[in-house]
């Protein structure tokens, strides 16, 4: 498969350009209450206020579930909402490589998100400490992931509502790619997937989006793998009809990066595209999805041969009653080529796979949650050296996990009243 740069960015752009031509019609206006007494004189009984929701920022795909902001008047600024999340976890690992360890504990998430919703002038600041554990890869203590990765404001950007369905924004965004989110109250599972690990997380840029109908279209040009090099183009295209989600996804670097570091990696010379299939509907979430990455053949960047991988993940949550629910993620990735043809090492080796098993009881009580991981990762075609344990020659890790924290926002309000 041979990728033309010029002809995806004209498709993504085109795509996002044509898509702000289109309008969703006004819902209907709902009828006017009848009053309760017919014998009192004939007007419309007050209507009951809102009860406060929870925002759509951060996401949260669940099982766990966001609880409504506490809102404050930060006077010319408007009214101002905000949530927070503290939360720490423990871990313990077989066959872990050196310089990790066998047990582990960390906080996973000191943050608080701050956001203004209304007007035509919006913003989203996420900031705080946070851990991001993934399979089949070395534990990293949260100050070397907050400092390392995307800093203590990992997610802000400003929100400029142009239009009932159209909106831009501009900032350090959470990628469109990919089927998981970055944070680990964002997902069903405590770790991230293996998946997960070829793809961006936060990328600074320009974001338009556009809702038409059932469909849903956002374009955006950024710095892909936090590179600070502004080369890279991505877009989603969504369709949703009842509990069905159908969602097309691509993105890639038009350019060259020359260099690398924690937070980019060489997938920034990539192009990555994702099918994702989402049925929501009761106690239930299915979400199977395919993705495919290419880093293409570039003598100056020292990349004799184009590498891919080809993968597949499928991910279901059911909740059961009094705050009990329990997910599960099972994932496979290829990776092409072999040492012998100098490819690139993606995985576990040239030319290595990998399959892994995640299950995750989870309880949640109001803010306060609790819930465990217990992981299992197994490399195939691997180069000794290349994986788990001492001498990187054991070729299966298993990991449990359990996370406690407390989600606040509208509770700690109405506690202190």
């Amino acid at each position: 498969m041979k990728f033309h740069s010029k002809t995806f960015a004209a498709a993504v752009l085109g795509l996002g350009l044509a898509s702000v031509s289109f309008a969703q019609a006004p819902a209907p206006a709902a009828a006017d209450a009848k009053p309760a007494d017919q014998s009192a004189p004939a007007t419309p009984a007050p209507a009951a206020p809102a009860a406060p929701a929870a925002l759509s920022t951060p996401s949260v795909t669940g099982p766990l579930s966001n609880l409504p902001p506490a809102i404050f008047d930060a006077g010319p600024l408007g009214k101002l909402s905000v949530n927070g999340l503290v939360s720490g976890m423990g871990m313990f690992q077989n066959n872990h490589v050196p310089g990790d360890n066998q047990q582990q504990a960390a906080l996973t998430n000191g943050q608080v998100f701050i956001q203004k919703t209304d007007g035509v002038f919006q913003f989203y600041v996420q900031a705080g400490a946070y851990d991001i554990p993934s399979l089949g890869t070395p534990f990293t203590p949260t100050n070397e992931t907050t400092t390392g990765l995307y800093g203590a404001v990992p997610v802000g950007f400003i929100k400029l509502q142009a239009g009932k369905n159209t909106s831009f924004q501009i900032g350090s965004l959470p990628t469109l790619i990919g089927a998981e989110y970055t944070f680990t109250f964002e997902n069903m599972n405590i770790e991230r997937g293996l998946l997960w690990n070829q793809e961006p997380a936060v990328s600074r840029g320009v974001q338009l989006n556009q809702t038409m109908g059932k469909v849903t279209a956002s374009v955006s040009w950024n710095d892909g793998y936090y590179s600070n090099r502004y080369n890279w183009v991505s877009g989603s295209l969504a369709y949703a009809n009842g509990p069905h989600a159908l969602a097309f996804v691509a993105g890639a670097n038009l350019g060259r990066t020359a260099f690398t570091s924690f937070s980019t990696p060489i997938q920034n010379n990539s192009s990555i595209y994702n099918v994702i299939y989402t049925y929501t509907k009761g106690a239930w979430i299915i979400q199977p999805y395919w993705q495919y990455t290419q880093i293409p053949s570039d003598a100056k960047l020292g990349i004799p041969k184009t590498t891919s991988t080809n993968g597949g993940a499928i991910l279901l949550s059911r909740a059961f009653k009094k705050g009990f629910s329990l997910a599960g993620r099972w994932e496979y990735i290829g990776s092409s080529g072999s040492t012998a043809q100098d490819a690139l090492n993606l995985l576990y080796g040239a030319g290595s796979n990998a399959t892994s098993v995640t299950v995750t009881p989870t309880f949640q009580y109001g803010g306060l949650f609790f819930r465990g991981d217990i992981s299992f990762v197994h490399a195939g075609s691997f180069t000794p050296g290349d994986v788990f344990g001492s001498k990187g020659t054991d070729n299966n890790q298993t990991r449990a996990m359990a996370e406690i924290g407390f989600i606040f926002g509208n509770n700690i309000v109405e506690k202190s009243k």
